[in-house]
């Protein structure tokens, strides 16, 4: 019986956690909060997860939250002009629905299952000298906890991570009460609202701890009208600053904000970080190694929404790394071909999403601008949340993109 010890109870760490359990391995696990704490705590995320992400999910049989959760069918773009009136506004179907679970109740509730199968579960905030104890009474040890200073085991990889400062000062608040679009689809949908010059202001409908809500998330640009956040401890205060913002830059979607409330006094969250990708491989002061898991070897801006899809995706990978590999011994070549295949899904993430943090090129902002005249454009930019590795084929380079929308256009 391999024994694998998981430090780090988020997305990545439990689903790595439960899918090897479920193959009959030892699995202990690590994480700083109980379950109870982490479902009266504050919220942790925005996350909106597609269809690929969802699929890891269910086939692990975790999709617990599925058919409660709103099921998210398209995923829309608005562009404020200089007097804040929409000057671009249209919406894309997604070939697959995508579904936003608060972090909160997803982790308490996997975490519980965990635990009711079996599994060890120690709440302990781990330290790098914890770790350099049990590297020695475990087959593998894989950090997934994405802050503190676990992190700083792993160094930077500078020729991955063109950013050394945040991009975007970032502000959370969980809702009830949002109005529909009055010129909305009749389906849930992600709103993606892009304020140039400023930040964006992301939209979408979630299930909380107290059941249907909506996300207000502003990315704004540091050292702009939104970054205004840092300071305000005071949840109604955040919420009141989202809403002044929202009737400043865009006002459609605020006249639909008019009455909501804070799902919770634990409903807001404000931050910042930069961009980093880092070597995979962390290594302990008695000489021994491990892993490092999603967000803890590459942290994206979440402008894209890619968080909880690549935690979802590096679990799967990981996964079947772990199971192939067998009885041999995890060492340092292992470690490092198994971060190269997930690499190779989160490359095209990293890309696409420092990419949207930069001053849209001019082929990208025709891109958009064509795609509210072209439903086959719309829906292909929307359903590259789901696989980002397809934004190779029409978005980065001005001939493509120019090849592309003439043969949507000619078709």
């Amino acid at each position: 019986m391999r024994k694998i010890l998981v430090v780090g109870a988020g997305q990545s760490g439990l689903q790595l956690a439960l899918g090897l359990q479920s193959h009959g391995y030892e699995v202990t696990l690590m994480s700083n909060r109980t379950a109870d704490e982490i479902r009266t705590g504050r919220v942790m995320s925005t996350q909106c997860m597609f269809d690929t992400a969802l699929q890891h999910e269910r086939d692990l049989e975790l999709n617990f939250w599925e058919s409660q959760a709103p099921r998210i069918e398209g995923l829309g773009v608005s562009v404020a002009g200089p007097e804040s009136q929409r000057v671009i506004d249209w919406v894309g179907r997604l070939d697959g629905y995508a579904q936003s679970v608060d972090q909160r109740v997803k982790m308490a509730g996997w975490m519980e299952t965990f635990a009711q199968r079996g599994g060890q579960l120690v709440i302990h905030g781990a330290a790098v000298s914890d770790l350099d104890y049990f590297s020695r009474t475990y087959d593998l040890v894989l950090v997934s906890a994405g802050k503190g200073e676990l992190v700083s085991m792993f160094g930077r990889d500078a020729s991955r991570s063109p950013y050394s400062e945040p991009q975007r000062a970032l502000a959370v608040a969980y809702v009830h009460g949002l109005g529909p679009r009055p010129e909305h689809p009749d389906y849930d949908a992600v709103r993606c609202n892009l304020v140039p010059g400023v930040g964006e202001l992301f939209v979408m409908p979630t299930l909380t701890t107290s059941g249907r809500a909506d996300i207000l998330f502003w990315e704004g640009i540091p050292g702009g009208p939104l970054d205004v956040f840092k300071g305000v401890k005071d949840p109604s205060e955040h919420l009141s600053l989202t809403l002044e913002l929202m009737e400043r830059f865009t006002p459609w979607e605020y006249a639909r904000a008019t009455k909501v409330e804070l799902t919770d006094a634990n409903g807001t969250l404000s931050g910042r970080y930069a961009p980093t990708v880092r070597n995979p491989i962390g290594r302990l002061p008695g000489g021994g190694l491990v892993l490092g898991v999603a967000d803890v070897v590459v942290a994206n801006d979440p402008i894209t929404g890619q968080g909880s899809n690549s935690a979802a995706k590096c679990a799967a990978i990981y996964l079947a790394s772990i199971l192939e590999h067998g009885d041999k011994e995890f060492d340092e070549a292992w470690m490092q071909g198994t971060f190269d295949r997930y690499w190779d899904v989160a490359q095209h993430v990293t890309k696409w999403t420092n990419a949207m943090l930069g001053v849209p090129p001019e082929h990208v902002l025709n891109l958009i601008g064509a795609a509210g005249a072209l439903q086959p454009a719309a829906d292909r930019f929307a359903n590259g949340f789901n696989d980002p590795s397809d934004f190779e084929n029409f978005f980065y380079e001005p001939e493509k993109t120019e090849a592309y929308l003439a043969s949507v256009a000619g078709a």
